[in-house]
């Protein structure tokens, strides 16, 4: 039964039928049996994990990552690209067989750029979405040549600053100055340039704050935008930008949850889950449209075997604002419904190519094993993936946090590097969070191995 509501859910319904081979990706190619990349011993499985890893299909979760990540693109909380993704993965969660529901809630104001190149001289494999400042010109379209002025704290002002788009390098202090400079000397808008992080942190895009009335567009670029504006300036005479901003307000976020009901009316609850938003301009294929095509395929495989469990299957929306959707979804349960849960598996950046994100960590806010995490680590045992599972580890900072911080048992699992699980990729939270450059198939092959075997045991248990 499904929450009508809103843009129609189904038409996305086709597009992972249609979606394009523009992104080509080896498909892992094992049997149940064969002993799996990075594993340190062949599986030792039993009848049910063979259901799962035999029904589980990579192309069919590359092919939603595709509508997520490349058809969708930045899935901001509360924008109609968020919406467009809930109603997509409703109707899938639809066809399976389950009952689903849109969940909403109340989100903040969010204000977007997006960057436009007529002369097309600017890589077209990244997002060229930017944060829009809320104090500066809003739901507006300017163009004019770009023009790098260097640092903002002193600025070098060409002779032809009239009608141009000016880049300087940004200073929280001197923006408010150097804004109202640029306009005074007839600028049409302004593309604010982070300063870089350390390796690997890339800076991410951001809506500037700290302006009032600005008279022009003020956007924030990310570090690898800035880097490529940068390159195309140094070999060309002409790079005409357009800069459109919109503001988004009155925003209504979802969590969408499908359910089948285990058996008796007090039946205990398993979850699984990820988040489905994005940061601003980030097509989010890593983080996380791997682990919400994860939870869509796992729900898939698990919709007809039989367990004495409710299984539930969440993706939260605007958990990229501080965990919004799952803090907002576990308020609204009664304590009766707290105590049936008996796991929940959150699954959050399950799929990076990146080369040293070798270890698939058990990240449980609290620091200890629980029953999602007990689960998991046996699951790995019987995959042969003993020896690159670290954990229980001491981290939220993703939506089991919300479940933990009422006691309910629950952790997040994601690949990330191996000396800690503050090491992400570069790419994360960046333009290039893309399918091409970011998604291992066969990374996220095993998480839906190891999540889909673990959950089925708990699922089944009486």
């Amino acid at each position: 039964m499904t929450d009508t509501s809103g843009l129609s859910r189904r038409g996305l319904l086709g597009a992972v039928a249609g979606a394009t081979a523009a992104t080509a990706l080896s498909t892992p190619a094992w049997a149940a049996e064969d002993q799996r990349p990075g594993a340190v011993r062949p599986p030792a499985l039993d009848k049910y994990d063979r259901q799962i890893v035999q029904g589980i299909s990579s192309d069919r979760a590359l092919q939603h990552l595709k509508v997520l990540s490349e058809q969708i693109g930045p899935r901001i909380g509360g924008t109609v690209s968020e919406k467009r993704a809930a109603d997509y993965l409703a109707g899938q969660l639809d066809r399976f067989g389950y009952r689903t529901r849109l969940e909403p809630f109340p989100v903040a104001d969010k204000f977007t750029a997006q960057i436009g190149d007529p002369r097309k001289l600017l890589p077209d494999d990244i997002c060229w979405q930017a944060g829009a400042a809320p104090g500066g010109k809003l739901n507006v379209t300017v163009q004019g040549p770009a023009r790098d002025v260097g640092p903002a704290t002193a600025p070098v002002w060409p002779a032809d600053v009239a009608g141009a788009v000016v880049l300087a390098d940004d200073t929280a202090a001197a923006r408010p100055g150097f804004v109202a400079e640029a306009a005074a000397r007839g600028a049409v808008a302004v593309i604010l340039l982070p300063a870089d992080q350390a390796f690997p942190r890339r800076a991410s895009a951001f809506s500037p704050s700290g302006l009032t009335d600005a008279p022009i567009p003020v956007i924030g670029v990310a570090q690898v935008q800035k880097r490529l504006l940068r390159e195309a300036l140094a070999v060309v005479t002409s790079l005409p930008l357009s800069i459109g901003t919109t503001a988004h307000r009155g925003l209504i976020s979802n969590n969408v949850i499908g359910e089948r009901r285990g058996k008796g009316s007090n039946a205990p609850i398993v979850m699984v889950s990820g988040h489905y938003d994005t940061v601003i301009g980030a097509p989010g294929a890593n983080d996380d449209g791997s682990g919400t095509v994860l939870t869509l395929e796992l729900a898939r495989v698990l919709a007809k075997l039989p367990t004495e469990a409710t299984l539930r299957f969440a993706l939260w929306g605007s958990e990229e604002q501080g965990l919004i959707g799952s803090r907002y979804h576990v308020a609204q349960l009664a304590q009766d419904q707290r105590d049936r849960y008996r796991a929940v598996f959150q699954n959050d950046m399950v799929a990076t190519s990146w080369d040293p994100a070798i270890v698939y960590w058990l990240l449980s806010f609290d620091g200890l094993a629980n029953t999602a995490t007990d689960a998991v680590r046996a699951a790995g045992q019987r995959l042969g993936y003993d020896a690159q599972m670290v954990g229980p580890v001491t981290r939220g900072a993703s939506d089991h946090q919300s479940f933990q911080e009422v006691g309910i048992a629950a952790a997040n699992f994601s690949w990330r590097g191996e000396s800690s699980p503050a090491l992400l990729e570069p790419p994360y939270h960046s333009p290039e969070d893309t399918i091409a450059k970011n998604v291992s198939l066969e990374r996220l092959k095993v998480s839906m191995e190891l999540i889909g075997t673990a959950a089925y045991a708990v699922a089944r248990r009486r």
